[in-house]
């Protein structure tokens, strides 16, 4: 579909939700927030574990990484909290039912805060498949879905990220206007989930304190990660952690062929030496 001048409403649910209302959200939309999904409290404790972390993070080198903004990853090695966060039943099963239509499993491609400090301009409108090389992938695969957890409040005014309903299926390497966007307001235990083809950025902050996210990513196990796992989470950390979940990050076979090592080993043996 070429790029259109369209209004399209940002589809949002409940926390009872299903997930595979959420995946038809993001086959239609592209995007979806899923309201209050994880309780204040589990968010207070992974914003105390990784707070000495974002404190001592540096702000972004050019305006795509933003120079007042802060990239914090390795989350599930520095925080066991978060670990609710990537492994929600919901979000994973919404993300595995849109990924796996054309894969058969995916991963955990990314974990990181992503702390949008005040008076920082808005990021370029992208998408974040673009990390591929910008491969062009065909239209009907989708091979990334993203999230973003409010850690805080997600207003306007704060920075919230910024999308485009529906700009996941345009045609590739545009440069959509800011004007266009719609920003993903939600409070703090929300979820925006939005698919790797869609249209995005983060927003502009005017105000006097930082909007801080939760982003976890999942793609196609076929597909190099964009954060390295395992030197973000080592086989001795990723014995300590639930077995799936080190599945999920990548101590699995990708497909048939794909994750073995040694004598075509699986990943988790590597894994169990350290319990």
């Amino acid at each position: 579909m070429p790029r259109g001048k369209f209004e399209m409403e940002l589809p949002r649910f409940g926390r009872e939700t299903s997930s595979e209302d959420v995946a038809q959200a993001l086959r239609d939309a592209g995007c979806a927030v899923i309201d209050q999904l994880a309780p204040h409290e589990l968010m207070d404790q992974v914003g105390s574990e990784l707070e000495p972390f974002i404190h001592v993070t540096p702000f972004g080198l050019d305006n795509f990484t933003g120079t007042k903004t802060k990239r914090t990853g390795s989350l599930i090695s520095r925080s066991h909290s978060s670990h609710q966060l990537a492994s929600n039943p919901t979000v994973v099963g919404a993300a595995k039912n849109v990924i796996c239509q054309t894969a058969s499993s995916m991963q955990i491609h990314l974990t990181q805060i992503i702390d949008i400090g005040p008076k920082a301009d808005p990021q370029p409108i992208h998408r974040d498949q673009w990390a591929w090389d910008f491969f062009p992938f065909p239209r009907d695969w989708e091979v990334e879905v993203s999230t973003m957890w409010a850690l805080t409040d997600f207003t306007e005014d704060n920075g919230a990220t910024r999308v485009i309903p529906g700009s996941h299926l345009w045609e590739d390497k545009l440069q959509p206007d800011f004007d266009e966007t719609i920003p993903a307001i939600m409070s703090r235990g929300s979820v925006l989930l939005y698919t790797g083809s869609l249209y995005h950025g983060g927003g502009r902050n005017v105000t006097d304190t930082s909007r801080t996210g939760v982003n976890v990513d999942y793609s196609a196990s076929f597909l190099r990660q964009e954060e390295n796992q395992y030197l973000a989470c080592p086989p001795e950390i990723a014995a300590t952690i639930d077995p799936d979940l080190a599945k999920l990050i990548g101590y699995s076979r990708g497909s048939y062929a794909l994750g073995y090592f040694g004598d075509l080993q699986d990943p988790m043996e590597a894994v169990e030496i350290f319990k």
